[in-house]
Order: structure tokens, then sequence, then C-alpha cells
């Protein structure tokens, strides 16, 4: 008998474990309507007819103008703005341990586009340097789209995107070359998924970054860079349309950059 009462205490004890294990591998309801999403995108990417790489690229913009030995300086010096949000992200992300998942790739994304369209832009007749900016637009995507994850669904959510997203993008900068699709699905389909988790509520313990304000300046960025000429022209020859295109597209960290404030040491944790 006392045998097997032991016997019933230590079953009775594992139970709380395996729960909690259970409990940690069952997904939540967000969590499988984010599954979904991702699954109908990757089909969309893989399914839906070629486009040809002629249909985007525009090898054209309209400010060449070369200042201090820099061709295309407005479109090229620009990109500075990258490289200072960038560095600035990484500094503020360093005092906070509780950022979401996916905040060092967009921050590390950002420096990389820098590089990447620097080198597309001192030359934008050669094609192939096309590759080096959308590489770096990948992963600053993937950050974000994982930040977005992290604030409305799970952190293991944001986690999981990151990977997923920067897989996918890098392969289809890669892919870019001959085929456009996978292209446009990580954009405008990455960017669909991102107003959708907009406009979810947050999930308890959120950091509190305000995905509406990185959206907004994404779009402004779009409309300058279909505004280039219209711009150049409007401005005077001031400055195009591509080269705000590229401040609009740094100033969509700022929401990130302002929900990693430093925090006053002893303050307790606003609720939630």
């Amino acid at each position: 008998m006392l045998r097997a009462h032991d016997q019933a205490q230590a079953t009775n004890a594992l139970r709380p474990s395996v729960s909690r294990r259970l409990s940690f591998a069952a997904l939540q309801i967000r969590e499988k309507y984010l599954i979904g999403a991702l699954a109908v995108l990757t089909l969309v990417a893989l399914l839906a007819p070629a486009l040809p790489a002629s249909a985007w690229h525009i090898p054209h913009f309209v400010d060449t103008r070369i200042w201090l030995g820099v061709p295309n300086a407005g479109d090229v010096l620009s990109n500075l703005a990258f490289l200072a949000m960038g560095a600035w992200g990484l500094l503020r992300l360093r005092a906070r341990p509780d950022a979401p998942a996916g905040a060092g790739c967009l921050f590390v994304g950002l420096i990389l586009t820098c590089i990447g369209s620097c080198i597309y832009h001192l030359d934008p007749d050669a094609p192939q340097r096309l590759v080096a900016d959308r590489l770096g637009m990948a992963v600053a995507f993937a950050g974000f789209l994982g930040i977005a994850a992290s604030e409305r669904v799970s952190m293991r959510a944001g986690q999981a995107v990151v990977v997923l997203v920067t897989v996918a993008g890098l392969l289809a900068a890669w892919v870019a070359r001959e085929n456009l699709t996978p292209w446009v699905v990580v954009q405008f389909g990455g960017m669909a998924l991102a107003v959708g988790l907009a406009l979810t509520p947050p999930r308890p313990g959120a950091l509190g970054v305000r995905l509406g304000g990185v959206i907004f300046f994404y779009a402004l960025a779009k409309l300058f860079e279909l505004g280039d000429a219209t711009i150049f022209e409007a401005t005077g020859h001031i400055v195009s349309g591509h080269t705000l295109k590229h401040l609009a597209a740094a100033a969509a960290a700022w929401p990130v950059i302002r929900a990693l404030r430093p925090v006053a040491t002893g303050s307790a944790p606003s609720p939630r």
C-alpha cells in the first residue's frame, strides 16, 4: 500500500512539469493565424506567375548631379540616414534586454541597407548591383516583421518570423535577378501582414512600439519613390523624390528607437 501511495505521489509530482511543457508547446490562436498568413504568402511566392526583372528595375534616376566627386550624390549620400538610425538603434538596444525580437536585426539591416544602396546608386545602370541594395532591405524588413509579431502575437512568434523572413527575403532578393515575384510578395505581402498585426491589440507585456508609425513612414517613402522626377521639378532641382525616399525610409526606425528609450533606474514598469 505504501509503495502504491508513493508511486501515485510521484506521478502527481510529474504532472505539473508535463503540463508546463505541453502548454509551452501549444499554439495560441494568434500564432495559428500568423502561421496561416505566412503559409499563404509562401504559396503565392512559389506559385504565382513569374515577373521578369525588367518589369521593376528603372536604371535612370532624375538627380545625377556630382558633389565632392560623388556621382548621383543626392541618392548616394542620403543613405547615411540609414547608418545613423541603425547605429542609434543599436546603442539604445544595449540597455534594453526587454526589446522585442527583431530589433537588433532591424538596426543591422539598416546599416547593411546603407552599404548596399550606396553601392547601387554609385552606378544604378549596373542591374547586378541592385542585389546588394535588396539584401540589406531584406534583413531590415525581417527585423520589423519580427518586432510586429513580438508586439502583437508572442515573443517566440517574433523570433520565428525573424528567422523565416530573413531566409525568405535573402532568397527572394537573389532570385529577383530573374524573377521578381518572390521579392514583390516579401515587400507588399509582408507589409500587408504588418498592417494586420498593427490593427491587432498589443499582447500583455509588449514594449509598445507604434507599428502604425513605421508603416506610415514606409508608405511615405514609396510615394516619394514614385514621385522622383515630379518632386525634383517641384523643388526647383533642390532635392529628388528618391533622395527623400531614403530619408523617409530611415525615419521608419524612429518609432522603434523611441520605444527603446532608457528607463529610469528604480522606476516601476507601467502597466499594459
